[in-house]
């Protein structure tokens, strides 16, 4: 299952990004995380349902951040072959 998982808040320049890494890669999720131009920050994510479930509940935990609101969307065709942080805003 893939989904799309759009964070909105205190996310940018708090170390969110590498904390959502961290987090993915001990739940064993492949997918990416990102800055957008808006402020929030956009996760792709593909893993079982119940795991993306423990992940999101997860991403509260992350130090500094605050998080307002938190939308999944499901997405179909998501390929990746590991987790990552894209650089740059989108």
């Amino acid at each position: 299952m893939g989904v799309e998982i759009l964070i909105t808040g205190r996310v940018q320049s708090v170390g969110f990004r590498a904390c959502v890494k961290r987090i993915a890669e001990s739940l064993i999720i492949n997918g990416e995380v990102m800055n957008m131009t808006d402020g929030r920050v956009r996760v792709y994510a593909v893993t079982e349902a119940v795991i993306l479930e423990k992940f999101i509940s997860m991403l509260y935990s992350c130090p500094r951040a605050i998080i307002r609101d938190i939308r999944v969307h499901e997405i179909e065709g998501a390929d990746f072959q590991d987790f990552s942080i894209r650089r740059g805003l989108f």
